[in-house]
């Protein structure tokens, strides 16, 4: 098996070890986080048969016909349900278009809750009859892995831990299941990629085990790694909004999906983008804005936030 090239936690030693292996697996976190904005996550409690029941799904989505996927494309709102075609999206600062399309699920927000109505529906594509139930399980076990993983990182910040997964409750967290095509199939400009480089908008992405390699993370030093999809692993990797909470003592880090060479057959992966509630402001922990370390940003809510940066990224108009 090949080896993963950024630090792997277990996260076994934070659920069901003592207090000294609970203290040592948020400091190994904490510090992949601070020097990378990823780790990798062995038994992270993703179940794996949800796993498999999507990537079966998605396959059967992305092999229709175009046309009947386009009847799903809600521009409105930002593009935050259903299909987006390939060609619409593009990183921040590059206006070349990303090769890749995908479709997003949202969480499904009860009648009664204070977001109903705020938070978008979901819509789902009939000629996939178990693409909902697949899509509705592998959320929710994806949201459970994420909440244990933010009670981690807000011990490791000293912040309360139940006031982060409040900050998570009931917000526009997006699953994304996307299909990266053979280049060579698709016309497209000159200088696309799969993915360009850009920073994830949320507060933590999980990535359970892509179909293919491609993942690339930008060091520190200027270069670019490789980050492996090993099967049972997930890759946490911290975005825009904790970076801001932060103070930027996490960071939001640059990464990329590239297409080796040579490609035979399209490139799938299913992000998970946690967000924060809509009208959570995004204000420094205490113990982030020292001498050092002085503030970098302005309060922000996560709605306006995220307004913001799907509008620079063609999936939102700055009115929307």
């Amino acid at each position: 098996m090949a080896e993963q090239t950024i630090p792997v936690v277990d996260l076994n030693q934070f659920t069901h070890g003592d207090a000294s292996h609970q203290a040592a697996f948020v400091s190994t976190l904490g510090e992949a986080l601070v020097e990378y904005g990823f780790v990798a996550v062995d038994n992270h409690g993703v179940d794996r048969a949800a796993l498999a029941a999507m990537y079966r799904e998605i396959r059967t989505f992305f092999d229709l016909p175009k046309d009947v996927k386009r009847q799903y494309e809600r521009p409105e709102g930002g593009r935050q349900r259903g299909y987006t075609a390939l060609g619409q999206e593009h990183a921040k600062y590059h206006d070349v278009p990303d090769i890749k399309e995908f479709w997003h699920v949202g969480p499904e927000i009860p009648v009664g809750h204070p977001l109903k109505g705020i938070v978008p529906d979901n819509i789902w594509p009939t000629e996939v009859p178990g693409f909902a139930e697949a899509a509705q399980g592998l959320f929710a076990t994806l949201h459970s892995s994420a909440c244990v993983l933010l009670r981690a990182i807000a011990r490791f910040l000293d912040a309360e831990e139940d006031e982060f997964i409040r900050m998570v409750d009931g917000a526009n967290t997006i699953l994304r299941m996307i299909r990266y095509p053979v280049p060579e199939a698709v016309t497209m400009p000159k200088d696309a990629v799969w993915a360009a480089q850009h920073e994830d908008i949320n507060v933590i992405t999980l990535l359970p085990e892509a179909t293919d390699a491609g993942l690339q993370l930008l060091r520190r030093d200027g270069t670019w790694m490789p980050i492996t999809p090993i099967p049972n692993q997930v890759i946490a990797d911290s975005g825009d909004m904790l970076e801001r909470l932060t103070n930027g003592l996490i960071p939001s880090t640059t990464h990329r999906v590239m297409a080796p060479e040579r490609v035979e057959k399209p490139r799938y992966s299913m992000p998970y983008f946690v967000h924060a509630v809509p009208d959570y402001v995004l204000t420094p922990l205490p113990g982030t804005v020292t001498d050092a370390r002085p503030r970098r940003w302005e309060d922000v809510t996560a709605h306006e936030y995220l307004m913001e940066r799907l509008a620079e990224i063609g999936l939102a108009t700055k009115d929307s």
